[in-house]
């Protein structure tokens, strides 16, 4: 089996944010190993948010960050966990969780449709770190209810030819480890590898080298319109439809995660290997 250890490096002190830091970037560029996706920000309808997001940015927590999670036709989510490295050969790799600051006040202003970027969080409506998904879906019926953490905050949308990438890493083979790290979407690894128990390396995970700035104007793209969110407020029977495990329960370990630090040492029960 392939250990995977991971070190929480939260610190009694967590991460400063800047207080003089001003919410005024409006595209990002999520560069990872499969190709980049750019973001538009949407500064003006979740300032509070984009501000928490950018702070991360700003500060490099997001470099050499991993997509812990692949769920196809669902999300992919980062932002809690990074590839530290060497590879060990008895110990494997380690995944390091991000250093994080306060949580942000939920905005669940607008829809969790397909070729949005959201906050991960916990049950706490407001308790958004670091962690975000992209969603692959409208997954507006299962996200966007207070019935599930108060709605999830959309506060971008990916640009151009960006959910091909998104896309293709959600195509990746999946292993399973343990929670957090069930659905790790891997590339160029084989059934044969896992077999002779070889290494996973940063070669094999989706890793972000950066996730950076490219454009501060507040209004870059005027002509894109997000949807509104119309559910907040609607009633749910039975506790919200199921979509790819994103009921409010499913759903839970996913963003549980953004808000605790991890410090138990993980091992699989059982290496597998799946084919998505």
């Amino acid at each position: 089996m392939i250990p995977i250890k991971n070190r929480t490096k939260i610190s009694a002190a967590m991460l400063l944010l800047a207080s003089s830091f001003a919410s005024n970037a409006t595209v990002v560029e999520i560069r990872t190993s499969l190709g980049n996706i750019q973001v538009n920000l949407f500064d003006e309808t979740t300032p509070k948010t984009v501000e928490n997001f950018l702070s991360y940015v700003n500060s490099g927590a997001y470099a050499s960050n991993v997509v812990h999670r692949s769920v196809p036709g669902f999300v992919i989510q980062a932002g809690g966990f990074s590839y530290t490295g060497p590879v060990e050969a008895e110990n494997g790799f380690t995944l390091d969780s991000v250093e994080t600051g306060d949580s942000v006040m939920n905005e669940p202003k607008l829809s969790n449709v397909r070729g949005t970027i959201a906050m991960a969080k916990g049950s706490d409506p407001d308790s958004a770190r670091s962690q975000w998904f992209i969603n692959l879906a409208d997954n507006a019926n299962s996200l966007d209810r207070v019935t599930n953490a108060g709605g999830f905050t959309v506060f971008g949308q990916v640009l151009g030819d960006g959910m091909d990438v998104a896309d293709d890493i959600a195509s990746q083979t999946i292993i399973q480890y343990g929670s957090p790290f069930a659905q790790v979407p891997i590339r160029n690894y084989t059934q044969s590898d896992v077999d002779n128990q070889v290494a996973v390396t940063d070669d094999n995970l989706i890793v972000i080298s950066d996730i950076v700035v490219i454009d501060e104007t507040v209004v870059t793209h005027p002509e894109i319109v997000p949807t509104e969110n119309t559910l907040i407020d609607a009633p749910t029977s039975g506790g919200g439809t199921d979509n790819g495990g994103s009921g409010g329960g499913a759903f839970g370990w996913l963003i549980g995660v953004a808000a605790l630090g991890l410090s138990r040492y993980f091992k699989p029960q059982k290496l597998s290997l799946m084919k998505m």
